[in-house]
């Protein structure tokens, strides 16, 4: 089923996502795929229609630091750097407290994450709360801009929110921060120089 970025999609495409199912939608960066992240078979399929290793953890999208406040540590370090650049395209790699998400996405003690900065993204979050938000492409292979082409590519999907082409010129930057301390992990829209001015 493919839906509008408008108020009936997102009611639509949240419904699905609650009830277990499997989205595509637009963020700021490419259009991503997700589902509920406490849902151990929608992340199993997420694993599946991306033929990705079960090795390689999955990030989550979330709607406020509020509710990143409830799953994982932010300490003052890291949210001087949130504060700058959420919403936005930098993915944080913080320490998990929720043990749920620990068992639902097979993760230890740390999990990626973001707060896009996208309001068709934001307005699905505000309903969902957070968001298994990974790049809807085969693992390995370049992510999507163009709502045709990821369509094309990706089946077995529950619902695609279409969000229209995504000005974009790469995928979020992720970053892990030890004592103050930022380590890139992956360069994306975020570039070195920017956060280095923090």
């Amino acid at each position: 089923m493919k839906v509008k970025c408008d108020k009936e999609g997102i009611e639509k495409a949240s419904q699905i996502i609650n009830d277990g199912g499997i989205v595509v939608f637009p963020t700021d960066t490419v259009y991503g795929i997700g589902c509920n992240p406490y849902n151990k078979d929608a992340v199993k399929k997420i694993y599946d229609i991306k033929s990705r290793d079960i090795s390689k953890s999955l990030p989550v999208l979330v709607h406020s630091k509020e509710i990143v406040e409830k799953i994982a540590i932010i300490d003052e370090d890291i949210k001087r750097i949130v504060d700058k650049f959420w919403p936005g395209s930098l993915t944080v790699i913080l320490k998990l407290v929720d043990e749920k998400l620990k068992e639902s996405l097979n993760l230890e003690d740390k999990i990626a994450v973001r707060i896009p900065n996208n309001k068709c993204t934001l307005d699905l979050l505000e309903k969902c709360k957070m968001l298994v938000g990974t790049s809807a492409n085969l693992s390995g292979q370049p992510s999507f801009n163009d709502p045709a082409n990821c369509s094309k590519e990706i089946e077995d999907v529950d619902v695609f929110v279409d969000g229209g082409i995504i000005n974009s010129s790469s995928e979020s930057t992720i970053i892990e921060v030890n004592e103050g301390k930022i380590k890139i992990l992956r360069e994306g829209v975020l570039s070195k120089e920017e956060l280095s001015k923090l």
